[in-house]
């Protein structure tokens, strides 16, 4: 039989965690939309706690939907198995910090075109919670005062931001407002190809299309032959 692990989803008091987070929240008047980052509301050891909360949950949908997760062998831990895929896996990005990252001045004034990718991403939709996988590649045109960060990082922060329910054009602005505040350079350029299985798996069931937008941030807005030379430079039919 499944154990009841509603007793460990509350708090010492008997309020769930979910409302105490929501509390300290609503408190800062600070928002928490799918793809917003919570982290700094979430004190140590409660992560732990809404895991058991998120399972007791997930255990009354599948009793919803009628599955015998007692008797069958392939669902009786599901409950659990979701909940630390939410939190811990597909939408860590909302739970943890942002990774370190540390920045170096730009001691040989770099002032050229960098181009980093394709770098993988993997989200999820925040109308249906469907997967979302694809690539981004991110263009830098650095100054003698832009902060250097390694190659792997920019990776990071892309899993980071991506790390959450979210909506891809929505997605790709929240990374290039990180990656500008971290790096502070004259241009910035980013481009996101992805399938969204909402559309392959449901609704019109098409499998063959991709989402692909940009965004474009100083010099790559006004210099239209800079922002040429960054989509040349990004290989065609990338997903083939």
């Amino acid at each position: 039989m499944k154990t009841d692990t509603s007793s460990q989803a509350v708090t010492d008091e008997g309020t769930p965690v979910s409302a105490k987070i929501r509390e300290r929240l609503s408190a800062a008047r600070k928002r928490f939309n799918a793809n917003d980052n919570i982290s700094q509301f979430i004190e140590p050891g409660e992560l732990e706690k809404l895991l058991d909360e998120v399972e007791v949950k997930m255990q009354g949908v599948l009793d919803s939907m009628v599955i015998d997760t007692v008797n069958d062998h392939n669902t009786n831990n599901t409950a659990r198995r979701v909940a630390k895929m939410y939190l811990n896996e597909v939408f860590k990005g909302r739970y943890v910090p942002e990774p370190a990252v540390t920045e170096f001045p730009n001691a040989e004034h770099l002032n050229e075109l960098m181009i980093v990718g394709p770098i993988t991403v993997r989200s999820a939709c925040s109308h249906h919670f469907c997967p979302v996988i694809g690539k981004v590649w991110i263009g830098v045109l650095p100054n003698e005062h832009t902060n250097v960060i390694g190659l792997s990082k920019y990776a990071r922060l892309a899993e980071w931001v991506m790390g959450r329910p979210q909506i891809q054009e929505e997605a790709v602005v929240q990374l290039a407002d990180l990656i500008m505040e971290k790096t502070c350079p004259d241009g910035l350029a980013i481009v996101m190809e992805a399938t969204h299985f909402c559309m392959g798996w449901r609704g019109v069931k098409d499998l063959d299309s991709k989402m692909i937008n940009s965004v474009m941030r100083g010099v790559f807005l006004k210099d239209p032959n800079l922002r040429r030379e960054f989509l040349a430079l990004i290989p065609k039919n990338s997903s083939q």
